[in-house]
């Protein structure tokens, strides 16, 4: 299976077998020889399983199993736990529904995504808001919907009642601290509570409620025999990031397989905040009958590795000796007053690595601790101004902050003025700015104020009606482009509605794309119309299937929860475009989940506490709602800080490892937001 050299232990001829090492050490491609290994012995394709956390990651096996070189094998089935318990939770319906307390056993369950889920939870947050009962924490109510569905999912995990998470996070929070965010722990708790009962009135599947429904039916004998059965030879691909009830399924599955191989990566979990279980995936991969180590990393330069070792031993990770001198530095850093400047700096700096030493944009990443829109905006400006491509990513970001979105939300608003929504005439602008090719922001806030009147039946003035003083400034090819739309959008609107996802298509491919309008060239635009064509679909499939409403009302609580920040799910297809040949430019935790090496890495903002500092969410806890916390336990100021240096020992550890040469720290005396930076990576490096 070529040269993986490492230091194996166990029995010859395993039937469990753990590969481990750092990345870069050759896991993953051991595991793609082991699955061609089992083909070419002639194991059934459908009988093999590979199991990955995320969707992203398994593009490497797929690129591999499609590869016809090697002869494509497409039966293969590469899943997520997710993927497995919606497919369980489909199929054996009508073995489980009853017993689970569904109200109608009759028609098939319909599948929450997480907008979806959001959807049906806000209305239940906003009552309990209404009656002041989160008072005690300062989020907003699509906050409190996004962590009391986190709240959900995690007890599924952990395999515990979802009734038990307001007491556990109550205990935790001790008794001699304010009593006002216990009554917010239990007024979440009723929020869930009122959730669950819909969906069980509804046939409602979200996540939590597939995984308790997979949970069920493990427990019964038959079942584990009958799903058991169809497979034989299992790979599991990073087994840290894997939470508890991942680790419990696999070791009652395993009895009845006849391989196995385990992926884990050291000093990894990053998901932690999403319910992975590293310790408890550690102590699984301990009980394999043959560990193989893998401690050569095919990644990193010498110097780097060097760096990894200095740095494990500022925070007293490792007792190792100083590596040899004479080595040449990894990292390289610049300090400046303002934030202003960092972002000049890297981009200057870029253009050079570009230019003079032919560094390809792809193989450079741009990471800091939080991605905000001003600084994605700012920095993505200033590599604009030296011709240099560059693509961002921040999962956490809604929908409507992408500029395409934007505008395509802003022409449905137009094209359905019975949704009786007047947008701003500054959405308008942007709108008219990115649709029509050619005009700039300042023609088009001008066009957008003399040609929107939000009233009346429709809203817009033909061009050929406005001044003609006007209709110079504009310029007459815009103006025509924008009849073109404009018509497009009149006919629209005379016909019968049609479903929201079959809009923005017909939008999309009718008119904005076409030559002369602004997504014709616009390389985000065809992914961002996709994920809104999606997003839409599955909300009306799964919410309004039965036609319980009229399609132009789905469409109209559709926009308006878009419209008011419902956060994406995730798209595999924004995650491809980061293969494009550009600088990638992302927050630090979404770098390492993408699970790729670059040349050169930038560090932004070094002194951000950011780095460590996880996010304020006052009504969940990742280390509370996890299997090693013991209930009734205080978590105290010293629980955090630890938690917090374990954390960004990984994440530096995880960062360092993905680089081949070469890191550049850019410090700011003051951060964004002009507060003055001295966190504690600042403090490592010095």
């Amino acid at each position: 299976m070529g040269d993986f050299s490492g230091n194996y232990v166990g029995e010859v001829n395993p039937k469990v077998m753990t590969v481990e090492g750092p990345f870069g050490a050759g896991k993953t491609t051991f595991a793609i020889e082991t699955l061609f290994v089992w083909l070419e012995a002639g194991i059934a394709p459908e009988k093999i399983l590979v199991i990955v956390p995320q969707r992203t990651l398994a593009q490497r096996y797929l690129l591999a199993l499609r590869d016809t070189s090697r002869g494509t094998s497409d039966m293969v089935d590469v899943r997520t736990l997710g993927g497995l318990a919606k497919d369980i939770s489909s199929i054996y319906w009508p073995l489980i529904a009853r017993e689970m307390g569904f109200a109608d056993l009759a028609q098939n369950p319909r599948f929450l995504t997480i907008e979806t889920s959001q959807y049906i939870m806000a209305s239940f947050v906003e009552a309990a808001f209404q009656k002041g009962k989160f008072e005690a924490v300062s989020v907003s109510p699509h906050q409190i919907a996004r962590q009391v569905l986190d709240n959900l999912g995690k007890a599924a995990l952990m395999g515990i009642d979802y009734r038990k998470v307001p007491d556990l996070l109550a205990q935790a929070w001790g008794a001699g601290r304010p009593r006002r965010r216990i009554l917010a722990y239990q007024a979440a708790g009723e929020v869930a509570h009122a959730f669950r009962q819909y969906c069980l009135e509804y046939r409602l599947l979200d996540y939590s409620l597939q995984v308790e429904l997979f949970h069920r039916l493990l427990e019964k004998s038959a079942f584990r025999e009958q799903y058991f059965s169809n497979r034989t030879h299992l790979i599991v691909e990073h087994l840290e990031e894997e939470a508890a009830f991942t680790h419990n399924l696999l070791r009652q599955w395993i009895p009845y397989l006849e391989g196995v191989l385990l992926v884990y990566e050291w000093w990894a979990g990053y998901r932690v905040f999403l319910g992975a279980d590293p310790e408890g995936g550690f102590q699984l991969s301990r009980e394999a009958d043959g560990i193989l180590t893998l401690d050569r990393s095919y990644i990193t330069s010498s110097s780097v590795d060097a760096l990894l070792l200095e740095v494990a031993k500022s925070m007293d990770r490792t007792e190792e000796k100083q590596p040899a001198p004479g080595q040449e530095p990894a990292f390289s850093y610049q300090t400046v007053s303002f934030f202003p400047e960092m972002l000049d700096w890297a981009a200057a700096e870029i253009a050079h690595l570009i230019r003079e030493r032919e560094t390809s944009p792809g193989k450079i990443a741009v990471l800091v601790p939080y991605l905000s829109d001003a600084l994605r905006f700012s920095l993505g400006q200033k590599l604009d101004r030296y011709g240099i491509p560059h693509v961002s990513h921040r999962p956490s970001r809604a929908l409507r902050d992408e500029p395409a979105a934007r505008c395509t939300l802003t022409l449905a608003a137009l094209a359905h003025p019975q949704w009786d929504f007047r947008p701003h005439v500054e959405d308008v602008a942007l709108a008219l700015q990115m649709a029509i090719d050619g005009l700039d922001p300042v023609r088009a806030q001008l066009l957008a104020k003399v040609i929107y009147h939000p009233s009346g039946d429709f809203w817009l003035t033909p061009f050929t009606q406005i001044k003609p003083t006007m209709q110079a400034r504009v310029t007459y090819l815009a103006g025509q482009r924008y009849e073109q739309l404009l018509d497009w959008l009149k006919a629209y609107h005379q016909q019968a509605p049609v479903p929201p996802d079959h809009f923005f298509s017909r939008l999309f491919g009718e008119i904005l794309s076409q030559l002369g309008f602004g997504f014709h060239n616009l390389p985000d635009a065809g992914r961002i119309v996709s994920e809104l064509v999606e997003s839409a679909r599955k909300f009306r499939l799964s919410l309004f299937s039965d036609e319980s409403l009229g399609i132009d009302e789905v469409g109209r609580r559709y926009f308006n929860i878009v419209n008011q920040g419902l956060l994406s799910a995730l798209y595999v297809d924004s995650w491809r475009d980061e293969l494009a040949e550009a600088v990638f430019i992302a927050p630090a935790y979404t770098f390492l989940m993408r699970n790729r090496a670059v040349d050169v890495q930038f560090w932004l903002d070094v002194g951000s506490t950011g780095w460590w500092e996880r996010l304020d969410q006052p009504l969940t806890h990742p280390y509370v709602l996890s299997p090693g916390w013991k209930p009734g336990d205080l978590w105290t100021d010293a629980d955090e800080i630890d938690k917090q240096k374990d954390m960004l020992f990984r994440l530096m550890t995880g960062l360092i490892r993905r680089t081949r040469n070469h890191i550049y720290l850019g410090i700011s005396d003051l951060g964004e937001q002009g507060y003055e930076q001295r966190g504690p990576m600042l403090q490592i490096f010095q």
